[in-house]
C-alpha cells in the first residue's frame, strides 16, 4: 500500500482508508484515482469542489475531472448545488448498501450482460457449425446456463429489501442448512 503522506491535509486514518480504497479499487479493476476519490467524498463531512479533491488528494485537476466523471457514470457520487457558489460540488453515496448494488448493477452491464450476449451468439453458431465437437457445444451451453443464472440471480437479489438481503447475507453458512446441504453432499 503506498505510505501516508505526513504534510496530508487529512487525518492518518482517513489518509489510510483513502489510499487502502485505491488500492482496492485497483485489484477490482478500477483506476486507482477514481477509487481513491470515491473514498474522499465517501468519507468527507461535506460535499467538495473539485478544486478541493485534487488540492487534498495532490491529483493534477484533469484526473479528478475524468474520475468525477466516471463515478458520476456509475452513480456513485451526485453534484450538489450550493447556494452562493457556481462551482460544482460533489459528494458520496452514503448508504452502504446502496453504494454496494450500484457497484454490482455497473458491473453487470459491463461485464455480465455482454458476455451473455456474446455466449449467446457463440451457441447459435455453435449449433449449426459441423465443426464444432458435441463436447464444444455442451460447455458453451454449460457456460451460457451459467452466466444466465447468475445474470438472473443478481436480478432476483436486487429485488429484495436491503434489511432482508442484509440478513440472508449475515445468515452465512446458515443458508446452506436451509437447503439441507454440507460438503460432500448434493443439493436436493
Amino acid at each position: 500500500m503506498t505510505e501516508i503522506n505526513v504534510d496530508s491535509k487529512l487525518p492518518p486514518s482517513v489518509s489510510r482508508f483513502v489510499l487502502h480504497w485505491g488500492d482496492l479499487g485497483g485489484q477490482w479493476g478500477v483506476n486507482r484515482s477514481v477509487a481513491q476519490i470515491h473514498a474522499l467524498l465517501f468519507i468527507s463531512d461535506r460535499p467538495l469542489t473539485a478544486e478541493e479533491i485534487a488540492e487534498t488528494l495532490g491529483m493534477a485537476r484533469s484526473n479528478v475531472s475524468n474520475s468525477i466523471k466516471e463515478l458520476l457514470g456509475w452513480k456513485l457520487i451526485h453534484r450538489v448545488p450550493m447556494m452562493g457558489d457556481r462551482r460544482d460540488h460533489f459528494d458520496a453515496e452514503a448508504d452502504i448498501w446502496e453504494m454496494a448494488i450500484k457497484i454490482a448493477e455497473g458491473r453487470k452491464a459491463r461485464e455480465i450482460d455482454p458476455a451473455e450476449q456474446a455466449l449467446r451468439l457463440c451457441n447459435e453458431e455453435a449449433e449449426r457449425d459441423p465443426l464444432v465437437s458435441p463436447q464444444a457445444r455442451e460447455k458453451l451451453a454449460d457456460m451460457l446456463d451459467f452466466v444466465t443464472t447468475m445474470s438472473r440471480w443478481h436480478e432476483e437479489m436486487t429485488k429484495v429489501p436491503k434489511p432482508a438481503l442484509a440478513a440472508l447475507i449475515k445468515m452465512g453458512a446458515g443458508v446452506t442448512k436451509l437447503i439441507n446441504w454440507r460438503p460432500g453432499k448434493k443439493p436436493d
